[in-house]
């Protein structure tokens, strides 16, 4: 069943009004048709099972046959800290970190980053990344629409790590599982989490650093040396784990 993202102010009454780019999508790509049923999400914690009741050329209406606090939301809030990776890596990362529960991504430019973005693109490039996020977002019956922020320097990373309850660095250098471990004991309900990962040419020995003493727990993820764009979702996918079976 197709799922759309409305503003609480669009649920009046036992009716949701479905606007914008959705309405387009819904007749004209979706062809849907009055009597169909439909998912709505608030973009915080309800999920409305609703039944289309009208369409017009810039509002599509539904009626509420069922409200109820949705279950697809992992119990802490996971965000993203990604080294710039090259090419369009970060546009799948960002839909695959959507579906694994990620609440928050920011692309971060790192020492090793070989990706420089021209402030004058960056706007285009962020929309676009928001725009992967909603969709990875319907797909997966999100019921938030995770946000990409602005590129971060490391320096701003850092300060953003220091208010986490939680942050965890995979580092090729770190030694054995039991630290890991140990620091996936800490993790609660409830907790903000930050995951920080290099770019391909991996972290400065002096990033590293920085981000141990703003209170980061360095891990290892194996023996194996991954990719960046496999890193960040191995990582979200051992906290999904976690969380999910709590």
């Amino acid at each position: 069943m197709y799922r759309f993202f409305v503003e609480k102010e669009q649920i009046v009454g036992e009716e949701v009004q479905i606007r914008g780019t959705d309405v387009n999508h819904i007749k004209h790509v979706l062809r849907m048709k009055v009597g169909e049923p439909i998912r709505i999400s608030d973009k915080k914690e309800m999920d409305y099972l609703c039944e289309i009741v009208a369409l017009s050329e810039d509002e599509v209406r539904a009626k509420i046959v069922e409200a109820k606090v949705g279950e697809t939301e992992l119990l802490a809030e996971l965000i993203l800290f990604q080294g710039l990776p090259k090419s369009d890596k970060l546009e799948w990362i960002i839909q695959k970190a959507v579906e694994l529960g990620v609440a928050k991504v920011f692309p971060v430019a790192m020492k090793h980053s070989v990706v420089k973005i021209e402030p004058k693109k960056e706007t285009a490039k962020q929309k676009r990344w928001n725009s992967i996020a909603e969709s990875a977002a319907k797909q997966s019956k999100r019921l938030i629409v995770p946000q990409v922020g602005e590129v971060l320097s490391y320096a701003a990373c850092v300060e953003q790590m220091k208010e986490l309850d939680l942050v965890l660095l995979p580092y090729e250098c770190a030694e054995g599982m039991e630290g890991t471990k140990q620091a996936l004991a800490k993790l609660q309900k409830g907790s903000r989490v930050g995951i920080v990962i290099g770019p391909e040419g991996g972290f400065a020995e002096e990033e590293v650093a920085a981000a141990k003493e703003a209170g980061a727990q360095i891990v290892s993820l194996g023996k194996r040396i991954l990719r960046t764009e496999t890193a960040g979702l191995a990582m979200l996918s051992i906290l999904m784990y976690h969380l999910e079976t709590m």
